[in-house]
């Protein structure tokens, strides 16, 4: 069905755009200035421009982001650079020079949020601290996203995302049989504590500045931002009950709250944690209620994961297969909603689909199609929208 109202097709129903396109995008005319690299940062502002904001990369002429050469490619460049930083425009400074360094300051003086994620006195040694910054610029929004914040112990330490996870118990409650500790499948540091808390106060601090005129600093310290994944354990240890590894509802220790293996090798990740849900699960299996986990686990590997489909096919029992991210990314209940439509495209007018995100599609503009920016010049080509590049 086609939509001509500028609305998101769903398979035969439309969601319409019931406004403008302007009126749509909350952060149309807010201008960011992104000088971080790899993961955080970059996320966080892709999620402010896909709300229209203009966001403007801010990298080195010695190669650009990091990011732009990990593999693999996609029209020779990094397909995580491309779909990181889809819709933004680019430009190569080098910040020890002093002519670039006043054309940066020139171009934050107009800005409204500053994103970066140098460890603590980078900026400030660059002559770009939030105080310098300040005094030309009373209204920006300066946010830095860092592994352990501005001050404290760790704050000049270097990490990554497990050590993050480390450092906060998250990786405890989890453990292999011989006790190591799980390796988490996603950066959860970089994007659940890092990306989203980012974005989170930068629109709190806009809607803070609509009423002050001020803008502020914001420390986004990803160590400090995994105690919320932390909820349940947390409540455990303050009550005087600290939490056992894989001895939890949700960590492994409930026959309700496991994963367990096919007659075929593949895997069903079996949720049936209340009662209902529960009761139904043992029905369906011929076992009961007060079944362990071992004797669920026998009765599932006697079938394929298409059998145990099948079976619970149309109930409420909570269990899917586990899928592959290939199988994921076909998946009809997903590319029904439109959520792989929107695409991203290299210099090279390479294609593919944008990363989806969590900014809802009433706030989204419906250009189907957006470039990811090439490493620019900073003197020989003016700031742009990689949108309007050639």
């Amino acid at each position: 069905m086609d939509n001509q109202a500028g609305g998101v097709t769903l398979g035969d129903e439309t969601i319409a755009a019931q406004k403008p396109d302007s009126a749509r995008r909350p952060l149309a005319g807010i201008k960011v200035v992104d000088f971080s690299t790899l993961l955080p940062g970059p996320m966080a502002s892709l999620i402010l421009a896909d709300a229209g904001a203009e966001v403007v990369k801010i990298e080195s002429p010695e190669g650009g982001d990091g990011m732009r050469h990990f593999e693999p490619k996609l029209g020779g460049v990094s397909a995580n650079f491309v779909l990181l930083n889809r819709g933004k425009s680019s430009r190569s400074f080098d910040l020890k020079d002093r002519e670039d360094h006043e054309a940066v300051m020139c171009l934050l003086a107009e800005a409204d949020v500053l994103i970066e994620g140098f460890r603590p006195g980078v900026m400030n040694r660059l002559g770009l601290s939030y105080d310098a910054l300040r005094e030309r610029n009373p209204g920006l929004i300066y946010c830095s996203i860092t592994g352990y914040g501005q001050v404290g112990a760790r704050a000049l330490m270097a990490g990554h995302d497990l050590n993050y996870m480390a450092e906060v118990g998250l990786l405890s409650l989890v453990a292999d049989q011989d006790g190591t500790p799980s390796l988490p499948p996603t950066p959860l540091a970089d994007v659940g504590a890092g990306s989203l808390p980012a974005v989170l106060n930068i629109l709190l601090a806009l809607l803070a500045r609509s009423r002050t005129g001020d803008g502020c600093h914001l420390d986004i310290a990803m160590t400090d931002n995994l105690y919320p994944f932390l909820y349940w354990a947390f409540g455990k240890s303050i009550a005087g009950e600290p939490a056992e590894t894989n001895g939890e509802l949700v960590t492994g220790a409930s026959a309700r709250y496991s994963i367990y293996r096919t007659s075929d090798d593949r895997y069903i990740a079996a949720a049936p944690l209340e009662d209902r849900f529960w009761s139904t699960f043992c029905s369906i299996l011929g076992v009961d209620i007060n079944s362990d986990k071992r004797a669920i686990a026998e009765v599932i590997r006697s079938d394929t994961a298409q059998g145990w489909t099948k079976r619970f096919e149309g109930l409420d029992v909570c269990c899917t297969v586990v899928r592959t991210v290939d199988e994921a990314l076909s998946d009809p209940a997903f590319t029904q909603r439109g959520l792989f439509s929107l695409r991203v495209q290299t210099e090279s007018s390479e294609e593919a689909p944008a990363l989806p995100l969590p900014v809802a599609q009433h706030f989204r503009d419906d250009a189907p199609l957006r470039t990811a920016p090439g490493l620019s010049n900073s003197r020989e080509r003016p700031i742009a929208r990689a949108d309007d590049q050639p």
